[in-house]
Protein backbone atom coordinates (compact mmCIF):
# COMPACT_ATOMS: atom_id res chain seq x y z
CA UNK A 1 0.00 0.00 0.00
CA UNK A 2 1.07 3.17 -0.92
CA UNK A 3 0.14 5.97 1.26
CA UNK A 4 1.33 9.80 0.36
CA UNK A 5 0.26 12.94 3.10
CA UNK A 6 0.43 15.81 2.35
CA UNK A 7 -0.77 19.48 3.68
CA UNK A 8 -1.32 22.93 2.12
CA UNK A 9 -0.86 25.97 3.91
CA UNK A 10 0.18 23.84 6.82
CA UNK A 11 2.90 21.94 7.73
CA UNK A 12 2.24 17.86 8.63
CA UNK A 13 4.07 16.97 12.20
CA UNK A 14 4.64 13.62 13.25
CA UNK A 15 1.62 13.82 15.29
CA UNK A 16 -0.77 14.40 12.82
CA UNK A 17 0.74 11.92 10.19
CA UNK A 18 0.73 9.25 13.09
CA UNK A 19 -3.07 10.11 13.55
CA UNK A 20 -3.82 9.73 9.80
CA UNK A 21 -1.91 6.18 10.18
CA UNK A 22 -3.90 4.82 13.33
CA UNK A 23 -6.75 6.03 11.82
CA UNK A 24 -6.21 4.05 8.76
CA UNK A 25 -5.60 1.03 10.05
CA UNK A 26 -8.87 0.66 11.00
CA UNK A 27 -10.08 1.16 7.33
CA UNK A 28 -7.45 -1.46 6.12
CA UNK A 29 -8.34 -3.93 8.82
CA UNK A 30 -11.91 -4.51 6.96
CA UNK A 31 -10.43 -4.31 3.26
CA UNK A 32 -7.08 -5.34 2.70
CA UNK A 33 -6.94 -5.31 -1.14
CA UNK A 34 -5.68 -0.94 -0.92
CA UNK A 35 -3.35 -0.38 -3.47
CA UNK A 36 -2.86 3.50 -3.16
CA UNK A 37 -3.67 6.07 -0.13
CA UNK A 38 -3.18 9.95 -0.51
CA UNK A 39 -4.42 12.12 2.42
CA UNK A 40 -4.23 16.13 1.61
CA UNK A 41 -4.76 17.92 5.18
CA UNK A 42 -4.87 21.76 4.08
CA UNK A 43 -6.41 24.82 5.71
CA UNK A 44 -8.63 27.46 3.80
CA UNK A 45 -9.18 31.05 5.00
CA UNK A 46 -13.08 30.88 4.86
CA UNK A 47 -15.45 33.08 6.61
CA UNK A 48 -17.07 30.64 8.60
CA UNK A 49 -14.86 29.42 11.39
CA UNK A 50 -15.68 25.66 11.63
CA UNK A 51 -15.11 24.58 8.80
CA UNK A 52 -11.97 26.05 8.48
CA UNK A 53 -9.87 23.00 8.47
CA UNK A 54 -10.15 20.51 5.87
CA UNK A 55 -9.13 16.65 5.30
CA UNK A 56 -9.74 14.84 1.90
CA UNK A 57 -8.52 11.14 1.19
CA UNK A 58 -8.51 9.76 -2.03
CA UNK A 59 -8.03 5.65 -2.07
CA UNK A 60 -7.74 3.52 -4.66
CA UNK A 61 -9.07 0.02 -4.18
CA UNK A 62 -9.49 -3.02 -7.45
CA UNK A 63 -11.67 -1.72 -10.04
CA UNK A 64 -12.49 2.23 -7.98
CA UNK A 65 -11.42 5.15 -6.82
CA UNK A 66 -13.04 6.35 -3.44
CA UNK A 67 -12.64 10.08 -2.51
CA UNK A 68 -14.10 11.75 0.59
CA UNK A 69 -13.92 14.96 2.28
CA UNK A 70 -14.42 16.98 5.73
CA UNK A 71 -13.96 20.07 7.19
CA UNK A 72 -14.10 20.87 10.53
CA UNK A 73 -13.09 23.71 13.16
CA UNK A 74 -10.53 21.05 14.32
CA UNK A 75 -8.27 18.80 12.32
CA UNK A 76 -8.38 16.10 14.30
CA UNK A 77 -12.00 16.19 14.09
CA UNK A 78 -11.93 16.37 10.75
CA UNK A 79 -9.90 13.54 9.92
CA UNK A 80 -12.15 11.46 12.49
CA UNK A 81 -15.77 12.76 10.79
CA UNK A 82 -13.44 11.51 7.58
CA UNK A 83 -12.36 7.97 8.79
CA UNK A 84 -15.64 7.43 9.88
CA UNK A 85 -17.13 8.33 5.93
CA UNK A 86 -14.32 6.30 4.21
CA UNK A 87 -14.85 3.20 6.28
CA UNK A 88 -18.27 3.42 5.67
CA UNK A 89 -17.95 3.55 1.86
CA UNK A 90 -15.24 1.23 1.81
CA UNK A 91 -17.73 -1.14 4.06
CA UNK A 92 -20.21 -0.59 0.88
CA UNK A 93 -17.91 -1.63 -1.79
CA UNK A 94 -16.18 -4.54 -0.04
CA UNK A 95 -20.22 -5.36 0.45
CA UNK A 96 -20.65 -4.87 -3.45
CA UNK A 97 -17.54 -7.15 -4.36
CA UNK A 98 -18.81 -9.69 -2.71
CA UNK A 99 -20.73 -12.51 -4.56
CA UNK A 100 -24.28 -12.42 -3.07
CA UNK A 101 -26.03 -13.96 -5.74
CA UNK A 102 -27.27 -17.77 -4.68
CA UNK A 103 -29.85 -20.10 -5.62
CA UNK A 104 -32.97 -19.58 -3.81
CA UNK A 105 -35.65 -22.15 -2.29
CA UNK A 106 -37.75 -21.13 -5.36
CA UNK A 107 -35.77 -21.82 -7.79
CA UNK A 108 -34.43 -25.18 -6.14
CA UNK A 109 -38.18 -26.60 -6.00
CA UNK A 110 -38.73 -25.60 -9.91
CA UNK A 111 -35.90 -27.47 -11.12
CA UNK A 112 -36.46 -30.46 -8.53
CA UNK A 113 -39.90 -30.22 -10.10
CA UNK A 114 -38.96 -30.76 -13.61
Amino acid sequence: MNLTISGHHLEVTASLREYVLTKLDRVTRHFDQVVDVNVLLSVEKQKEKERRQKAEVTLHVKGRDIFVESAHQDLYAAIDELMDKLDRQVCRHKDRMQDHHHATAKRLDAADLQ
